[in-house]
């Protein structure tokens, strides 16, 4: 097949000067011919088809690139660090841009129930993606728990106080405790339980400052606005202003349960990329890779 008429297929093939690629490739093939004019009508389908393959061929063996496939992801802010480091890995070995949205749990959940552009969904806890699920708004058979993790008691670095525990912290109200909003995020629902069951009354015993997510939380106990604050243990281990000074007590149902699944606002053009990270997370790599990053893995009946 001639270049002139591959370069023409491939450039309608994009959208380019499609209208006159009729004209264009009929002229050409008579120009070509061996002297018999050749009915474009009869090498139509054969002809356009052999120069977009040639074509695309021709382009990827001179070294000029196609547009890649392009990814949403909506996760919490318990994986920006991680994620520094696993979508670049990612993209590098599929060849997909990434656009990861940060934000609480259950805002990011509403935003898929209203038909936000995500892909994928990767909240703080798993009963966000199961509140999609039962609404039958996850894809790829559903939600799958990749990670774990626990809420700890912290206080800045720099702090002269001395530590307390989650005993003393909570029925002294000159001690000002900051923690995620329980109406904004499925962490602050998880740690409004797990005080609820230490202690029924904390609500009015103690003194309580909200935040919309755990980054509000950190740079409240870092500034100095709060005493400590209640994190899950993933970001107060990637912190540099904070250091952990107290466990949740064990039965205090504070397991925090890492999930993800592909959601029905899934472009098409996306679901297969969107499949191939949903895979790649759950891959032993990225996992061990979890670890590193504070992450508890979760058992195998998990």
């Amino acid at each position: 097949m001639p270049e002139d008429v591959q370069k023409s297929a491939l450039r309608c093939y994009l959208g380019i000067d499609s209208g006159s690629w009729i004209s264009s490739t009929a002229k050409t093939l008579s120009r070509r011919g061996s002297g018999k004019r050749c009915p474009v009508a009869g090498i139509w389908k054969f002809s356009m088809t052999m120069a977009i393959v040639s074509g695309l061929v021709g382009v990827m063996g001179t070294g000029e690139s196609v547009q890649g496939e392009t990814l949403t992801v909506a996760a919490a802010h318990s994986l920006k660090a991680p994620f520094q480091e696993i979508v670049p890995i990612f993209e590098s070995e599929y060849g997909a841009t990434v656009r990861v949205v940060y934000g609480p749990s259950q805002t990011l959940r509403r935003q898929i129930e209203q038909g936000a552009s995500i892909d994928v969904f990767l909240p703080e806890a798993v009963e966000e993606v199961e509140k999609l699920e039962i609404k039958g708004l996850t894809l790829n058979g559903g939600s799958r728990v990749y990670a774990q993790s626990s809420l700890v008691l912290v206080m800045a670095r720099e702090s002269q106080a001395t530590s307390v525990d989650f005993s003393a912290a909570r029925p002294d109200r000159a001690i000002r405790i900051a923690l995620v909003d329980p109406k904004s995020s499925a962490l602050g629902e998880l740690t409004a339980k797990a005080l609820k069951y230490l202690d029924p009354t904390y609500r009015s015993r103690s003194r309580l400052l909200l935040a919309k997510h755990t980054d509000d939380v950190l740079m409240l106990v870092h500034t100095g606005e709060a005493d400590v604050g209640i994190v899950n243990r993933v970001d107060a281990i990637n912190s540099s202003h904070v250091h952990i000074i107290d466990e949740t007590p064990a039965g205090s149902h504070t397991v925090i349960r890492f999930g993800q699944a592909v959601v029905w606002t899934c472009r098409n053009e996306s679901r297969g990329i969107a499949d191939e990270f949903f895979d790649f997370i759950m891959s032993p790599r990225i996992q061990k890779l979890l670890l590193k990053y504070g992450f508890d893995s979760v058992p195998a009946n998990g």
